[in-house]
């Protein structure tokens, strides 16, 4: 059976609209972070992280991802209680480098990865486009309606649990994965047509590596296609995900590969996002995506016109 073809719909965000389907979009990632599992903090000082975002744009980047807090493993973001970096703390950090990019460009459509409704509130204020929630509305009762308000464009993703439960989820089998992931995101999309949020305004992600074990997520993908049943497109984040290094472990002796060593493994995974219906693609090293991804669409536009 040949995996769903993605459809052409609009994206509506604050200001504007973007098609999607026609063709795949690529997300440039920035961390503004001391201690991103990606890139080790290397843009944490703002004049770098201006620098590096407007890289990517000149790279291909269609849309830019801004976040100031790592969410990985074993942390505790998300967490009822103090969240590893607070709102302060990452506001600080984001707010003078969204300000700058638009500064710089004034055209640049940004999307902010934060799950605390009073960044996503400023960050919204200073101009980005979207919100990326990776709680997918469930770690602050705020959210919804702040998003709501300003009319934002919305990433739900899927999380499996808050990161400190992550390492102990227990296994699923692919078909109980599958009805996890597609419960969770349906869920979110309840949560958020409840606050006033229109179907128009969401984008959903699987969320590759947010709690689902190693083995899982090669599943999860190779089914993604399904997820298209829940009406939304999709976006995928395989870029750099310990999952890959950890399947090249055999051509390294036994050892994960490092982050920064996943390159060809990241755009494999991302072309198969493609094909199984993603819209967008959330990567760290642009211009290889962008390329990767001009073949992909065509494959994908091939097998739309054997298969209408």
């Amino acid at each position: 059976m040949n995996p769903p073809n993605r459809t052409i719909c609009s994206w509506r965000l604050r200001t504007r609209t973007l098609e999607l389907g026609r063709r795949t979009l690529v997300m440039g990632v920035v961390n503004i972070t001391p201690d991103s599992f990606s890139d080790g903090g290397r843009y944490l000082d703002s004049s770098l992280a201006v620098a590096h975002a407007l890289s990517l744009l000149d790279e291909g980047a269609d849309l830019l991802d801004l976040g100031a807090e790592s969410t990985r493993p074993g942390v505790e973001a998300g967490a009822p209680t103090a969240a590893a970096v607070s709102a302060d703390q990452e506001q600080a950090r984001l707010l003078p480098v969204l300000a700058a990019i638009l500064r710089e460009r004034p055209q640049a459509i940004i999307s902010v990865d934060t799950y605390k409704a009073s960044t996503a509130r400023a960050a919204l204020q200073g101009g980005a486009e979207i919100i990326n929630d990776v709680s997918g509305l469930a770690w602050d009762p705020e959210m919804a309606r702040v998003c709501a308000e300003a009319r934002a464009g919305m990433v739900l993703m899927h999380t499996r649990g808050r990161p400190s439960e992550w390492r102990s989820q227990p296994r699923l089998h692919p078909d109980e994965l599958l009805s996890t992931v597609r419960y969770g995101l349906a869920a979110s999309l309840a949560a958020a047509a409840a606050a006033g949020i229109p179907a128009e305004s969401i984008v959903l992600d699987p969320g590759y590596g947010f709690g689902k074990r190693h083995e899982e997520n090669y599943g999860l993908l190779a089914r993604q296609g399904e997820l298209l049943a829940l009406g939304r497109p999709l976006l995928a984040g395989v870029s750099r995900k310990s999952f890959l290094g950890r399947t090249l472990a055999p051509l390294l002796g036994g050892q994960d590969a490092a982050a920064n060593a996943r390159e060809t493994a990241s755009l494999a995974a991302m072309v198969a996002a493609i094909l199984f219906g993603a819209s967008i693609v959330r990567v760290h090293a642009v211009r290889p995506a962008v390329e990767a991804a001009l073949i992909a669409d065509a494959v994908a536009d091939a097998r739309a016109k054997m298969n209408p």
